[in-house]
Order: structure tokens, then C-alpha cells, then sequence
């Protein structure tokens, strides 16, 4: 029963992923964008930095369509390739036109929808065209269903999606009025720690954000999940309280953290730990109260989530406010986890003691415990797909010459490029000549002769490319199976 229910509520975590993924997929390729438009608002609008009445007309169109328009292209090319993209962008000018708001989320529905659609007819006439006439229907399939979506969307999604907007944002606004937005973080935290960090940031509070912004000029919902002060705070706690590997790599991971944004780096030192979550949260909540007590917020999506992106799109006169609510979130954060480490009954392991002894556990059959099977690296399996660090293939990589090995994450410009600049560096000392890229993990090329992702995206990144060697690791900065990786190509 109970491993049923773990089952149960693991496969109920991935669908959750997979769709966050999706959302977020819409989103982050397109942050320089959004980055664009926050730097033009923060700069530009009577109330900015440096006003200016007519490159302040940039605002509007940029946020009422460019971002959406975006968004739907990106979200139909995610379905269907480039003609996914474009009956996308199509259909998000319905929801656009057909409404008065900002329509994130409206372009992250009909985007997806409008290039499956177009999949599904190309599908049904796929080797019936006589030859010729092929780019006759390609063209006029996509456009006349892409006007027929568009008019859809203008007159029914839109004003829909509108109504829900509007009613998700009065609710935010009841909550920061009674006081309970901080609330919040006692939910968001967790969900970070389980990797669907991007899927709330940009999936579920960025859309809210934005239409706020674009009527006052700033939102807190910017601040919720990309906050780097609970995650600093737990850090500089391992450099105080830890030990072994992992009080060795916290400066590290730090340093990544506050100032290049990629959150996804503390996540291990929680999941070897789980008590810490609970410092996260105290964290979160206390960074959140202090935003809205001081009436902090930024006028654009802080991504990456560091504090050069915090300074960067705060709006003029509100630094010191946003810059207090990060370090009302350190300090609580790291005072919580510096107490929980000094006083637990057991000691946090060490990242690779902790992997050595699951790899023990499992060679005797034993399950191992919930610190180490939280960080252990899942280790070569006869024939287990779920554990596999080295997924079986049709022609083995070491067996054959290697080329290309592909780093890949979400969205292929956090955690996966910092571990491909790791293991470039020691390929590189090592003298070992092999290309080392990073991508989305819904673009990993076809020719990559290995895979390397977080251990929660394996199974992911086997099905985009089932013919690479995958391997699956916890910790992008620090992993064992780099030296290894470095060791067989040197040989």
C-alpha cells in the first residue's frame, strides 16, 4: 500500500513537472525580452529613473503584444515546430485584440492549443498531397485555421481568460491587503525545492505580475519564488555548520547563487537534509512580509533570480525596500539552518559519502536512508530504468568515439550551463577534445553521444534522445561523475 501510494503521489509530481515545464518552456526563452521592456518602463515612465514622454510609448505595445505574441510563438513552436510557432502568434493576436489587458496567460493557452491543432491536420494529410501541391496546403491549412482560431480567441478565449485574470489578481490583492501574501512561501518553497521553481515563477505568478506591473508600475509577485535570500541564507549556513563536501563546494554554490541567479544550486544541500526546507520557508516568509511592509516590488521578472536582476529592474526610489526583504530572508534563513544543523541528532552527510553509501544499500539490497537517498546519484543498474546513471543503448558510449556531450535543464540556460562550463574546464585540463554544449531539455540534439541532466529529467531527456548515454546527477556544480566522465574519455 505504501509503496503504491509512493508511486501514486511521485507520478502525480511528474505530470505536475511536465506541465509547469510547459509553461515555463513559453516563458524563459523569451526573458531578455521581458528584461527589454522592464529596463524601457523602469527608465522611461513618469515615474521612472529618467522620464521621457515618447520612448515611453514603447511600454504599451511592447507589453500588450510583443511579450504575448512571443509567448504564443514560443509555446506553438514547442508543439509543432515553426508552424506551430506561427499559427501560435496567429491565434494569441485573437486573445490580444479581443481583450484590454496584458494576455500572458491567454497566449499560454491558445499557443500550445492552435500548433496542436495544425499538428493533428498536417498528421491526417501527411503522404496525400499529390506531388506539387504541397506548399499550396501547408500555406492555406495554416492560414485559414489560424483565422478561424483567431476569431475563436477574440471572441470567446479572450474575454474568458480575461474574467479569471482579473479575479486571480483581485484575490492576490485581498491576500496582500489581510496580510497573508507571506503565506505564500510556505507552499512556494517546497515547490522550489522539487524543481518546479520556474514552473510558479514564471508559469503562475509572472502572467499576475505583469498585468500588475503594467498598471502600477511594480509587483510583489515578482519577489515570491525569486528571492535569493533563503537560498543564501542556507548556504552560508553550510559554511558555518557543515561538513565534508558539502561545507567545501556552500562558498561555491553561493557565489552562483546570489550573483548568477541559478537557484537550482541549493536544492541538493535541502533535499541532504530535508529538515532544512523548513528554514526556507521561515525565509521566504519573512523576505515576503517585509516586502509588503515597506511596499517593495519590482517593475519586471527578476531571471535569473539574482541580486544584480533584483538592482536592475527595482523601480525608482524602491532599492532599499526590495534590498531589505533579501536580507531579512538571509539572515532568518540562515539563523533557522545553522540551528538545525548544530542541534540534529544526525548530522547532514557528506554529498559523496552519502552517494558511496547508496551505492552500498543498493549492491545489498537494503533501502537506503532518506538523507542519502535524497542526494545519491543513482548508480549503474542491470536493467533498471529508473536508477540508471548509464542508460542502455543500441551502441554503448564507451564503445564508440565521443563528439558531442549535451548538458540540458529546462530551460538550457541555468543549472546546464554551469555544469557544461565545469566539465569544459576539466576536459580541457585534461586535454581531452570533445564538444560540451547545454540546451533545453526539449531540444536536445540528435546527435549528442551523452546526455547529462539532473537525475529528476533523465527519464525526460532518454525519450527526447533514446540513443544517447544518459547520466544523472544531483549536484550540476560538483559531481563525481564528471571525473569519472573525464577518466574514460582520457582513456
Amino acid at each position: 500500500m505504501d509503496t503504491a501510494h509512493q508511486s501514486s503521489s511521485q507520478g502525480m509530481r511528474v505530470r505536475i513537472q511536465r506541465f509547469g515545464r510547459l509553461l515555463s518552456g513559453m516563458v524563459m526563452p523569451n526573458i531578455g525580452a521581458f528584461i527589454a521592456w522592464g529596463l524601457i518602463t523602469a527608465l522611461f515612465i513618469p515615474t521612472g529613473w529618467f522620464p521621457n514622454e515618447q520612448l515611453a510609448k514603447l511600454v504599451g505595445p511592447m507589453v500588450n503584444y510583443l511579450l504575448p505574441v512571443l509567448i504564443g510563438y514560443t509555446g506553438g513552436k514547442m508543439i509543432h515546430d515553426t508552424r506551430g510557432g506561427v499559427i501560435g502568434a496567429v491565434t494569441t493576436m485573437g486573445v490580444i485584440v479581443g481583450t484590454d489587458i496584458p494576455m500572458f496567460m491567454g497566449a499560454m493557452i491558445v499557443g500550445p492549443i492552435s500548433a496542436w491543432i495544425l499538428k493533428q491536420f498536417d498528421k491526417s494529410v501527411e503522404g496525400k498531397i499529390k506531388s506539387g501541391f504541397e506548399m499550396l496546403v501547408n500555406n492555406f491549412s495554416l492560414g485559414i485555421i489560424g483565422a478561424i482560431l483567431a476569431l475563436g480567441s477574440f471572441l470567446g478565449i479572450g474575454p474568458i481568460v480575461e474574467v479569471i485574470s482579473k479575479a486571480l489578481a483581485a484575490g492576490v490583492e485581498g491576500l496582500l491587503h489581510a496580510g497573508l501574501l507571506p503565506l505564500a512561501n510556505v507552499i512556494i518553497e517546497p515547490a522550489k525545492v522539487l524543481f518546479l521553481n520556474n514552473a510558479i515563477n514564471h508559469g503562475v505568478l509572472g502572467p499576475i505580475a505583469l498585468e500588475e506591473s503594467s498598471r502600477i508600475g511594480k509587483s510583489i509577485l515578482f519577489m515570491l519564488e525569486s528571492n535569493p535570500g533563503p537560498g543564501l541564507g542556507i548556504l552560508l549556513a553550510y559554511m558555518l555548520a557543515g561538513r565534508g563536501s558539502a561545507k567545501q563546494s556552500a562558498p561555491g554554490a553561493a557565489i552562483i547563487h546570489f550573483l548568477g541567479g541559478i537557484h537550482e544550486i541549493y536544492f541538493p544541500y535541502i533535499l541532504m537534509n530535508p529538515r532544512l526546507i523548513l528554514a526556507a520557508i521561515a525565509g521566504g516568509v519573512t523576505g515576503t512580509f517585509t516586502f509588503t511592509i515597506f511596499g517593495a516590488g519590482l517593475v519586471a521578472t527578476a531571471s535569473p533570480g539574482s541580486i544584480f536582476a533584483y538592482i536592475a529592474m527595482a523601480p525608482k526610489g524602491g532599492l532599499l525596500p526590495v534590498l531589505s526583504g533579501v536580507l531579512t530572508a538571509t539572515v532568518v534563513s540562515f539563523v533557522v539552518a545553522a540551528l538545525l544543523l548544530k542541534t540534529g541528532k544526525n548530522k547532514e552527510e557528506d554529498l559523496e559519502e552519502a552517494a558511496a553509501k547508496m551505492r552500498e544499500m543498493k549492491s545489498a539490497g537494503s533501502t537506503p536512508a532518506p538523507a542519502a537517498a535524497a542526494v545519491a546519484e543513482a548508480v549503474p543498474s542491470s536493467r533498471t530504468e529508473n536508477t540508471a546513471v548509464y542508460a542502455e543503448t543500441s551502441s554503448p558510449a564507451e564503445h564508440r568515439d565521443i563528439k558531442k556531450i549535451v548538458f540540458s535543464c529546462d530551460a538550457g540556460m541555468g543549472s546546464s550551463a554551469m555544469g557544461a562550463s565545469v566539465l569544459r574546464k576539466k576536459l580541457k585540463a585534461a586535454g581531452v577534445d570533445v564538444a560540451v554544449t547545454n540546451t533545453a531539455i526539449s531540444e536536445i540534439p540528435k546527435d549528442a553521444d551523452i546526455v547529462v541532466t539532473h537525475q529528476s529529467l533523465t527519464d525526460r531527456a532518454r525519450g527526447q534522445n533514446p540513443n544517447a548515454e544518459h547520466i544523472s546527477i544531483e549536484n550540476f556544480l560538483k559531481s563525481p561523475k564528471y571525473d569519472e566522465l573525464v577518466e574514460r574519455l582520457k582513456k
